[in-house]
């Protein structure tokens, strides 16, 4: 009679489970493979937020790190570049969506790269258009490219109706735009819990460069030219909700399904240490002028956060 009892719980544990469960088949009606990219379960609305008490953080630090796109293991975050592509967007049109969208976007500081997250600096919405303003004398922006009796000679790829109050998105320049947008700005936090026992790192702001900017300037005018380069800032928990219900492009797996948000979260992508918070409010490249000064530095950084998280410990 007990041996029936564990039969039927489990039996009934496995009912359960396959009713929560929904089941799609790999290919649809027509034979083709039935790959979701933009339909998502329930859970996909839930964001995973570690709630940690102010008084339980004994130790933090500020660092800026740059994302760029030529390298491969940032590709996901740089394709497809089409604007209309059916089931998978880039980063890049994830953020112009959410502005779009009515997401929040900030200016930097007027004397240095920093975000300042105050309702005084935040970019009204006639403003942004002036922010996605195409700089490129070899596009096409004809009559024929031309759509919706918008005039291209502002070569702007948002537009703000001032009457509706709204936003709306122009793809002709997308492509001419978007080619240089090979690099973003991180501010990250990192941070040790002594209620958990462990050494965090949280993304707080991001924010899109023009990459033309940078490349076009002298060594000695790569810090002028990166604050210029600049477009805005976003808080990065703001962008998270719509990067939580888009799949990245795949690689190498076109089965393996994988969001913006949990790319982030894993920690995917690789980047390089712009800088961080220290007494002489500066970043490496203001005091650095040779490439060789400049890893140093870099590396300087990465091993004292490096060497605190294996000085908690006694092994």
């Amino acid at each position: 009679m007990k041996k029936l009892s564990v039969i039927a719980c489990l039996l009934f544990g496995v009912l359960s489970v396959s009713a929560q469960h929904q089941i799609y088949p790999f290919f649809d009606d027509k034979g083709a493979v039935r790959i979701e990219t933009v339909e998502l379960n329930a859970a996909a609305d839930t964001l995973v937020k570690v709630f940690h008490r102010a008084d339980d953080i004994v130790w933090s630090r500020i660092v800026y790190r740059i994302i760029d796109m030529r390298y491969k293991q940032n590709y996901q975050l740089y394709f497809p570049v089409r604007y209309d592509d059916p089931q998978y967007r880039s980063l890049f049109k994830i953020v112009v969506d959410a502005i779009v969208d009515g997401m929040p976007i900030y200016r930097k500081a007027q004397d240095n790269i920093k975000p300042q997250f105050d309702e005084a600096s935040r970019i009204g919405m006639a403003e942004i258009p002036t922010l996605f303003m195409v700089d490129d004398p070899t596009a096409d922006y004809s009559e024929d490219t031309c759509h919706y009796n918008v005039e291209c000679s502002d070569a702007m790829l948002l537009h703000y109706d001032k009457n509706a109050d709204k936003m709306s998105f122009h793809f002709y320049p997308y492509e001419s735009f978007v080619k240089n947008q090979l690099k973003y700005l991180i501010q990250e936090i990192v941070f040790f819990d002594r209620h958990t026992s462990r050494l965090y790192t949280k993304i707080i702001a991001i924010a899109p460069l023009q990459s033309d900017k940078i490349f076009s300037k002298e060594s000695d005018q790569v810090m002028a030219a990166l604050h210029e380069s600049v477009l805005f800032w976003i808080p990065f928990d703001e962008l998270r909700p719509y990067m939580a219900k888009q799949y990245m492009i795949p690689q190498q797996n076109d089965n393996k399904r994988l969001t913006f948000d949990e790319f982030f979260a894993k920690k995917l992508y690789t980047s390089y240490i712009l800088g961080d918070s220290n007494m002489y409010n500066r970043m490496i490249l203001e005091y650095s002028k040779s490439e060789d000064e400049v890893k140093k530095e870099q590396q300087r950084i990465f091993d004292e956060l490096l060497n605190f998280e294996q000085d908690l410990w006694e092994y």
